[in-house]
């Protein structure tokens, strides 16, 4: 077991789950509204969703990258391509963080937690994503690859859960502190591309 890519793992979907996006904008926004609980309602929901896509990509992809290095070969080459698209997306994204950008209506902890899942599970990119990542970080020759992916979801899930629900917690403080530091979107945009172009590097070499 290679726990030195489990570690490059962790550091690159903590730095991807900081960076502003969709999903932690909306807890943001959510928690900033309504409360602290209805943005941790909204970030188990998209966690749960998550564990649809980790299944997904595990029994999915496992079985037929298994004993292919052609195949497994291909999706590294692909990943690392998504992975500069992205950046490249990011690039030409605004820097600046609006947080009236996301709906925010009043809604009960489960009718939230509900919106969580189903933005998740019903978002083709977040399959996509974890289709691009999961491969280049593989990291033992000896765990089945299902397990691996298994693994691998878990990490992003957990990694995720508190990054996110840290959102949720601290939402006061984050707004005060984007507001008064103008250049903080711009920073984590270029946080988000450096870890795509990063990640991408680390499958292809």
């Amino acid at each position: 077991m290679n726990l030195e890519i489990l570690l490059s793992f962790v550091f690159a979907v903590f730095a991807l789950a900081i960076s502003p996006g969709p999903d932690n904008i909306f807890v943001l926004v959510q928690s900033l509204r309504f409360g602290k609980k209805y943005g941790l309602a909204t970030v188990l929901g998209l966690m749960t969703g998550c564990l649809i896509h980790t299944s997904l990509v595990a029994f999915g992809v496992s079985l037929l990258i298994m004993n292919n290095e052609i195949l497994f070969t291909a999706l590294k080459l692909f990943g690392a391509g998504y992975l500069l698209y992205l950046a490249f997306k990011v690039y030409q994204s605004p820097a600046e963080i609006d947080l009236n950008a996301a709906e925010a209506s009043p809604k009960t902890t489960f009718q939230l937690f509900q919106q969580g899942f189903v933005m998740n599970v019903l978002n083709p990119k977040v399959s996509l994503f974890f289709l691009a990542l999961f491969p280049g970080f593989l990291f033992s020759d000896s765990i089945p690859t299902t397990y691996q992916f298994i693994i691998l979801g878990a990490v992003f899930i957990l990694v995720s859960f508190l990054v996110f629900s840290s959102i949720a917690m601290l939402s006061a403080s984050l707004k005060v502190y984007i507001e008064r530091y103008k250049n903080a979107g711009n920073f984590l945009k270029w946080l988000q591309i450096m870890v795509f172009v990063g990640i991408a590097m680390f499958i292809l070499f």
